[in-house]
């Protein structure tokens, strides 16, 4: 038995190396720096069960390998759409079916929730964590600003920037509370399986580790507004600023308690002291002279065991086929003067390169003969496999101070790319008096997109059917001067929008008629 359970444990490990090297690299981030525990954790929630597992005769379960062969699948799925993501969840999904062939149904009955949490040490896709880090800043920035001036002190607030006259701070991803949240939301699910009570009690635990959390979060932004305020800049840098971290998130657990306590209090169950309801159970010893009943290996257990051999070997097939990068003209080799647009290249600091990750950039100003300004960036990706995607400037934009006030799609009149009419998303943007207009969109692989969503299904899509992950994002920002009619500045965004949608073509692959990647530059560089 146990040789066969160290040989399916070695082959997940060879099966989803790249998932698993992933994850414990995501593990190394302060987000996620409680994911180490995990696995441990989970293994002690499972001995404490020991007692109530030793005296259920474990039956075979054919629903095992059932799920077994579904994370398998899912498996197969993640690798050939490129997402780390799927891949991650199909561990745990073939990790879940070889439990119910081993343990059986009365098995699981006991262990499915520890089981359940070793989902917390899987990281968010990218694109859902900068959402959820913007909408946090600001949010975060805004109840800070509240708590300042409950203490008398004049601050303003520009977007994720809080202007204190003398000082000003930005609330930055690492501001977001999401360091707070996870680890936080990981000790409340623990908190609600240990509480012995209602389930609307422990569901209220592990939900209310959301809105403690960004209370938290913003009582120590506001804390360190008024510090900056008194003391200056020194008390939002150094060990003052990490010390405050600490002591916060000590506090999200002293509030989690004192939840606890609180809920004890109320209901039937309300006169036990809160060491009965919430008190760690340790497991019985096996009573002494009790019969012992060696069980045969499981059938159903040997059949997932010879599904995921198989699984293994197919995998080391699957690892030769290679992803179609097409061939393209670099951006280096952008016109810098495209009709009445004429452009100065910028380049990008090298910590927002490394941070994007993309393959290859262009990042100019074009002015016309009246002298406005357009600002194009296009971000390019020769693959977006496993992690490494455009960012959508919806996480992008509100940073700085800038606040999106009206989000909508237009259709550029006269505009087309790959004979299809240019659809865009138009975004205003203000910080204080100041005033740009955004025009953004996906071109991916001969497709226009607005969606962020819809990218990733494509991406998805397009990677298991074109085996193609290749695309970029392109955005176009001018600024509305004071007095300016917004039109006026649109009327400039579809001028040049128009102007530079045909020489995308060049660089950003698109498809012929039968699917496969053309760009007119790529075979006369």
């Amino acid at each position: 038995m146990w040789g066969v359970l160290l040989g399916i444990a070695g082959l997940l490990a060879f099966i989803f190396s790249e998932g698993l090297s992933a994850t414990i690299r995501a593990w190394s981030t302060e987000e996620y720096s409680h994911g180490y525990m995990i696995p441990l954790v989970v293994a002690f929630l499972i001995w404490q069960r020991k007692d109530q597992l030793e005296r259920i005769r474990f039956d075979d379960s054919w629903t095992g390998v059932l799920i077994v062969l579904a994370g398998v699948a899912l498996y197969f799925l993640g690798e050939l759409s490129t997402l780390y993501i799927i891949i991650q969840y199909a561990f745990l999904v073939t990790l879940f079916g070889v439990a119910f062939c081993l343990v059986g149904w009365k098995g699981m009955r006991k262990i499915w929730v520890p089981l359940l949490f070793l989902g917390f040490m899987i990281p968010l896709p990218s694109f859902l964590f900068n959402n959820l880090s913007s909408l946090l800043q600001l949010l975060s920035s805004q109840l800070g600003v509240a708590v300042i001036r409950l203490f008398g002190v004049s601050v303003y607030l520009e977007g994720n920037v809080i202007d204190l006259g003398s000082y000003q701070l930005q609330v930055v991803e690492a501001c977001s509370g999401l360091r707070y949240l996870f680890p936080l939301m990981s000790l409340a699910f623990l908190s609600a399986y240990f509480f012995k009570g209602a389930l609307w009690k422990r569901v209220l635990i592990f939900l209310s580790s959301i809105p403690i959390t960004v209370l938290m979060n913003s009582v120590r932004i506001g804390i360190t507004g008024i510090l900056v305020d008194y003391k200056g800049i020194a008390m939002a840098e150094g060990f003052l600023h990490d010390f405050e971290g600490w002591f916060i998130f000590m506090s999200c657990l002293g509030i989690l308690l004192a939840e606890m306590w609180l809920l004890s209090k109320i209901g039937r169950d309300g006169n036990r002291p809160l060491r009965e309801v919430f008190g760690l159970d340790f497991p019985e010893p096996s009573p002494r002279g009790a019969a012992v009943r060696y069980r045969t290996m499981p059938r159903s257990l040997i059949v997932s065991a010879l599904i995921i051999m198989a699984a293994a070997f197919s995998s080391t097939m699957l690892e030769r086929r290679e992803e179609i990068i097409p061939q393209r003209a670099d951006f280096s080799s952008f016109p810098l003067k495209i009709g009445q647009w004429e452009g100065v290249g910028e380049r990008m600091e090298q910590i927002y390169v490394d941070a994007l990750k993309f393959d290859d950039y262009i990042m100019a100003n074009y002015h016309d003969d009246e002298g406005h300004m357009v600002n194009f960036y296009v971000a390019y990706y020769g693959s977006q496999r496993k992690g490494e995607s455009a960012h959508s400037p919806r996480s992008c934009l509100p940073g700085d101070g800038w606040q999106m006030v009206d989000l909508t799609e237009k259709i550029i009149p006269g505009a087309s790319v790959n004979g299809v009419p240019l659809r865009v998303n138009r975004v205003e943007i203000r910080k204080g008096d100041h005033k740009q207009l955004v025009y953004y969109w996906f071109q991916q692989r001969g497709r226009v997109i607005t969606n962020e969503y819809l990218v990733k299904w494509y991406l998805f899509w397009d990677a298991l059917t074109k085996n193609r992950t290749d695309g970029a994002l392109v955005r176009l920002i001018t600024y509305v001067s004071p007095g300016e009619e917004v039109s006026k500045a649109e009327s400039r965004l579809n001028d040049f929008a128009k102007a530079v949608s045909g020489e995308l073509e060049d660089y950003i692959p698109g498809e012929d008629s039968s699917g496969r990647p053309v760009s007119r530059l790529a075979s006369h560089p």
